[in-house]
């Protein structure tokens, strides 16, 4: 599967580290010698041939099927994964997701990464699914946060784009967020939007946050493009996308949940961000086993 090198790269990242912390200090030229570094894979003679399946116990889209393959793939380069579906598609519990067939010691020691991978970013994927489909027909986008889960902000986001929703700024360096406090220093909401656009890159986005509909009134008339409504009611909602007349995206932010995102949605606000589509993970039940 084609993928960009940005994303290669943070899945190389992702699996070494995880590799490391299964198999100690892990080297790819350490991969022949797996009896050194994972004891209970000696239980299995060497260069057994191992064949497995994996299957869900939950419904569920498929996601992170690249990181699952590298992990087995870094220990083995000949191992083959069959996949029985593609990223992004629908299973149903008890389907099975896919076929491996390797090293039966490099199978078993990549195992538990592998599925790490594959349990967390299936799960936000899936999350990301249920609110956006929750949002169909209306024209708001489900986006994500930097409330991540550590070392793997890139493959959540991906994971959150595998599901349907939308990515914000990456990090701190990508994109300006204006904040009350940053409001408070820097005099005011158009002093903070002045400051903003001098020192934002050309492509980075500049949105500010407003707790009120006063405020929402200065930061439009300060030139505001993309405002973010803190916590607001329904019917603040609704008198900001009136106020606003498609001036700016307005993002609504705060209490948001599957029961009250369609309702959230049907005031007109452009996109909805919610943080625990990657930092309240429920990881979705898999098992592999040997045949």
């Amino acid at each position: 599967m084609h993928t960009d090198p940005h994303l290669a790269a943070a899945i190389h990242r992702n699996v070494h580290a995880a590799l490391e912390e299964d198999l100690g200090a892990y080297t790819p030229v350490q991969a022949e010698k797996l009896e050194d570094n994972d004891l209970t894979a000696q239980l299995i003679p060497e260069h057994t041939p191992g064949h497995a399946t994996v299957i869900t116990r939950q419904d569920m889209v498929l996601c992170g099927t690249l990181w699952f393959e590298e992990c087995f793939r870094a220990l083995d380069a000949n191992c083959d994964v069959h996949w029985h579906l593609r990223e992004g598609e629908q299973a149903k519990a008890g389907q099975t997701l896919c076929e491996i067939q390797g090293d039966a010691r490099a199978m078993l020691s990549a195992e538990r990464p592998a599925l790490n991978f594959l349990q967390t970013l299936s799960s936000t994927a899936t999350v990301t699914r249920r609110y956006v489909d929750a949002v169909a027909g209306t024209k708001a986008k489900i986006m994500d946060t930097r409330k991540t889960l550590p070392g793997l902000r890139i493959a959540q986001k991906y994971a959150v784009r595998v599901g349907g929703g939308h990515n914000q700024r990456v990090g701190l360096y990508d994109g300006v967020l204006i904040k009350e406090n940053h409001i408070l220093a820097a005099g005011g909401i158009a002093q903070a939007l002045q400051q903003a656009s001098r020192i934002a890159p050309p492509k980075a986005t500049v949105q500010i946050e407003v707790e009120s509909l006063d405020e929402l009134r200065a930061a439009l008339d300060a030139g505001a493009e993309l405002v973010l409504l803190d916590n607001f009611e329904l019917d603040m909602m609704r008198e900001a996308v009136k106020l606003s007349a498609n001036r700016a995206q307005l993002e609504a932010s705060g209490g948001v949940d599957l029961d009250t995102v369609r309702a959230i949605a049907e005031t007109g606000v452009d996109r909805i961000s919610i943080g625990s589509l990657t930092k309240n993970v429920q990881a979705i039940d898999l098992s592999m086993r040997f045949t």
